[in-house]
Formats: structure tokens, sequence, C-alpha cells
């Protein structure tokens, strides 16, 4: 099977002591592509080279997190990294971007404000650049909406949604696919496997955000952190189990889900359709 990581985070500072061995596992596992989004300026380059280092693919743009020290100067950055790498056939995106409710410093108002201008800001050269984006949606699906509404979008994915049934069919009607992974694993995620069964197929793409979002097997409490058990290290070599879980909540084959998810991305994604 060939299953493509909608979203991982390769270049995180958990895989620096062996990232080519994290790659080479996930491959061995049938994870045939990854998608590395930038989330700053200072690692644009980063995960270009290591997209054409392991035959992946890369998104460049400014994470909702890193919104309080950017600057004009990083979003010319960007505007030159796309136009620089524009007949790069690895770059598949602009992203990530979005806005994040969750965080409280950066949902003062003038962080929310900050946010909302490096997101339109974004769009807008997504627009520039012809390429579809890959959103952080995070307590802040409304308000995305409305900036795709207000700038329009090339499409793309939500990535890790967890928003209503009305949410979701509110970004599929603007031409995205929503993206699934590790919190889909958890049996009391229950809002989430409703989504998972009730959403067209052909609206779900599957994603590790590795490191980050462990799926259930891998995950450990507070409590037992202290008491010195460590969290397992989420990876893209965890895809395969994750679609299996989705798999088993739609009553379909593993096979037809790796054929119908690869698609979708594909979709999603278009310049991914050369290497998948």
């Amino acid at each position: 099977m060939f299953w493509i990581d909608t979203h991982c985070h390769l270049d995180a500072a958990e895989f620096e002591a062996d990232r080519p061995q994290v790659r080479a596992h996930a491959r061995a596992q049938g994870v045939g592509c990854c998608v590395i989004p930038a989330v700053a300026a200072a690692n644009f380059d980063t995960v270009r080279a290591l997209a054409h280092a392991h035959q992946d693919a890369y998104a460049l743009g400014i994470h909702p997190l890193f919104t309080p020290q950017a600057s004009a100067a990083d979003l010319d950055q960007l505007d030159q990294a796309l136009l620089a790498q524009h007949a790069d056939p690895r770059l598949v995106a602009v992203g990530e971007i979005g806005l994040d409710g969750w965080v409280p410093a950066l949902n003062t108002p003038a962080a929310w404000d900050t946010q909302q201008q490096v997101y339109r800001a974004q769009l807008k050269l997504a627009q520039r650049h012809q390429l579809p984006v890959i959103l952080h949606v995070r307590r802040s699906a409304d308000p995305l909406l409305k900036g795709l509404r207000d700038i329009g979008s090339m499409g793309g994915i939500a990535h890790a949604f967890n928003g209503s049934l009305q949410q979701a069919h509110a970004f599929i009607d603007l031409g995205f696919k929503l993206g699934f992974g590790g919190a889909l694993t958890f049996e009391r995620a229950l809002q989430l496997r409703r989504l998972a069964k009730a959403l067209p197929l052909s609206a779900i793409v599957l994603e590790t955000d590795a490191p980050d979002i462990p799926p259930h097997w891998l995950y450990t409490t507070a409590e037992q952190r202290q008491a010195g058990q460590p969290q397992g290290r989420n990876s893209p070599a965890e895809l395969p189990r994750i679609a299996q879980v989705l798999a088993e909540l739609r009553g379909i084959s593993l096979d037809a889900l790796a054929q119908a998810m690869r698609g979708n991305a594909c979709a999603a994604l278009p310049r991914l359709q050369s290497g998948a």
C-alpha cells in the first residue's frame, strides 16, 4: 500500500537524533510520501531540503503560533520563496497557516488581530502563487471560513479538523479536505468519530502531525508521565495503524481506504500527483 501523510513535521527537534531512520521506517510501513509544512520563515529552507532528501513534499508558511514574532519581512520572504520555488514540484501548498483560538497568549485583542492579519496576508499570497493552503484549525473554524470567503482560495486541507458537522461541510463546499489523525484513535473522541463516519469519504485525508497528536497507543496521561512512564513518540510510521481505525469505523477494507486517501490527498494538493 502507498500512504500519504498529509501533515508531518519531520523537521521537528524530536527527530534530530534519528531522522533518516524515522523516515525509512515509515517508508517500510508503506508511507510513500510525507507533506512537511513549515511553521516560520526560519525553517523554509529546512523543510525544502528534507522533502528533497527523502522524496517527500513540503509547504511554506507561517504558523499562527509564530505570528507574534512574524514581521512584514517574513511575509516578504514567504512571497519570494514561493516565487523562487514555484517550479519545484515538491512544493505543494502554502502552510501551515491559520488561526489558533485555544492558546491564551494568542487570544488577547492585539495578538488575535496579528493572527488575522498574517493569516489573510498568506491567503492572498496563496492566491497570487496559485497554491492550495494547509490550515491550522483550533477553535477557529468560523473566522478561518470567513477569511476564505472574503479572499478566496485554491482549496487545500483543514488540518486536524475537530469542528462541527456544519463547519465541516462549509470547508468541503469551499473545496477543502479535512485532515484526520491520531485523535481519531481515542474511543472517547465521540464527536470526531461521528464525523469520520458521517462525512463523505471523498472529504477526508489522513495525517499524523508527527511528532504531535499521538494516537492512543502512544499516549500517556500526566499522572503516568509524572510516575516516570514516557510518552511514545509519534512518527509517520503510525499512519497505517491510524488508517486501520478509520477503515474499521467506516466498515471498508484497508485497501479501499488506501486508494481513496491517496486520491483525496492528490485532489487537495494537486502537485502530489507527480509523486503518487
